[in-house]
């Protein structure tokens, strides 16, 4: 029982923090970017939004009451990479109001359930056939939220760095940071292959 857990929780973090899951770090990235350390009550509970949107989707998934079109979540993935850096461009340096704030939790969630889907085939042969599927689940999910808050953590602090020795404005630190992510999105876009 130790054991699974133990090994789950690594999955769930290996899953986040490994180099093979660059676009889930990307959309950590383009998702904190804008933030600073004062605000790390609301970017906690962003990533546990996020969290909780990819485990109802590989949930539901997993117990087949949704079925997923893997080259379709292929190209959704990267998508919601683009949607939200394009956004921290357009609004970057902009006071944020109560309505874009709500509007940023939804859209977090949703991009969760989409991030979610991308996971479920990595998941199914995770889990061994003696686990509970949801324990197991569950373990995973754990993993992923402590993983992500580690690259939050990271970002956060990379923000404060760049915003205080080195004197970026807030504006150009979003900006650059989101306009890099955006350019390095684009073409694993153009190439997708959603439509062969």
């Amino acid at each position: 029982m130790i054991d699974n857990f133990l090994s789950n929780f690594q999955d769930g973090v290996y899953h986040i923090l490994h180099l093979n899951a660059y676009d889930h770090i990307l959309f950590l990235v383009v998702m904190c970017v804008s933030f600073l350390f004062k605000d790390w009550k609301r970017v906690m509970l962003l990533v546990t939004v996020f969290t909780i949107g990819h485990c109802v989707s590989l949930g539901l998934s997993t117990y087949n009451v949704i079925t997923v079109n893997s080259k379709l979540i292929e190209f959704l993935i990267p998508l919601t990479i683009l949607i939200v850096g394009v956004f921290n461009i357009f609004t970057s340096g902009k006071k944020s109001q109560g309505n874009a704030v709500d509007l940023l939790f939804f859209a977090t969630l949703f991009f969760g359930l989409i991030h979610g889907l991308g996971f479920v085939s990595r998941f199914e042969s995770l889990i061994s056939t003696s686990e509970h599927k949801l324990l197991a689940l569950l373990e995973v999910g754990l993993g992923i939220e402590i993983g992500q808050l580690f690259v939050a953590f990271i970002i956060l602090f990379l923000s404060f760095l760049c915003q205080t020795i080195f004197r970026f404005s807030k504006r150009d630190w979003v900006m650059v940071i989101s306009a890099i992510v955006v350019g390095s999105i684009v073409p694993i876009l153009i190439h997708n292959n959603i439509f062969s």
